[in-house]
């Protein structure tokens, strides 16, 4: 008697014969399957709310060739979110939000070279599923007449280091017909001379 639904609603005199005791504990038991049939369809109805049936079930209207084993459910969430909302009309300041809420805030830049019909997008991304579904959102909202450069930016340093060095060079065949082809290399090198 738990979670008395059903035992509540009946006369007092019910409360102590143990068929409908157990008929009340069975009827709330299936009134709780049913209320969490209800609560999931309702859930089902958001995107972001949605469990796996109904986000499978979106992904099959839209297209979209999911793999659960690499994908998580949240990521699958936020894909169906970025498809339905590539709708014209778009501008810069809209696709860098939307790349933003697929990829996170500040992993991509957005810019556009006007004069070159560039559209320029530096991203860090190192999932090939985020990257696939980046690609596909700029390729979809881009304008016909831009072209789509990708660059990569990267989280950690890299360090450079110049070295010049100099070697000699002797050349050792002539044009004259003396050299023999084979007797001797065409070039004899000098020991490397740093040079910075």
């Amino acid at each position: 008697m738990a979670d008395d639904r059903i035992l509540i609603h009946l006369p007092e005199f019910y409360r102590d014969i143990e068929d409908f005791v157990e008929l009340a504990e069975t009827e709330t038991a299936e009134l709780n399957v049913a209320q969490g049939a209800i609560d999931q369809l309702f859930d089902d109805q958001f995107v972001g709310t949605s469990g796996l049936q109904a986000i499978k079930r979106r992904e099959q209207m839209l297209g979209i060739q999911a793999d659960p084993t690499t994908e998580t459910l949240a990521f699958r969430r936020r894909r169906i979110l970025n498809r339905y909302q590539t709708k014209p009309p778009f501008t810069v300041r809209y696709l860098q939000r939307q790349l933003d809420m697929l990829v996170g805030e500040g992993m991509t830049i957005v810019s556009v070279d006007s004069a070159n019909r560039l559209l320029i997008v530096t991203a860090n991304i190192d999932n090939a599923n985020v990257f696939k579904e980046l690609s596909y959102t700029i390729e979809t909202i881009k304008p016909a007449n831009m072209a789509y450069q990708q660059n990569t930016s990267l989280e950690s340093m890299i360090g450079l280091e110049e070295h010049i060095a100099a070697k000699s060079m002797t050349w050792t065949y002539k044009l004259d017909g003396s050299w023999k082809l084979g007797e001797k290399p065409f070039v004899t090198y000098g020991p490397e001379v740093p040079i910075r």
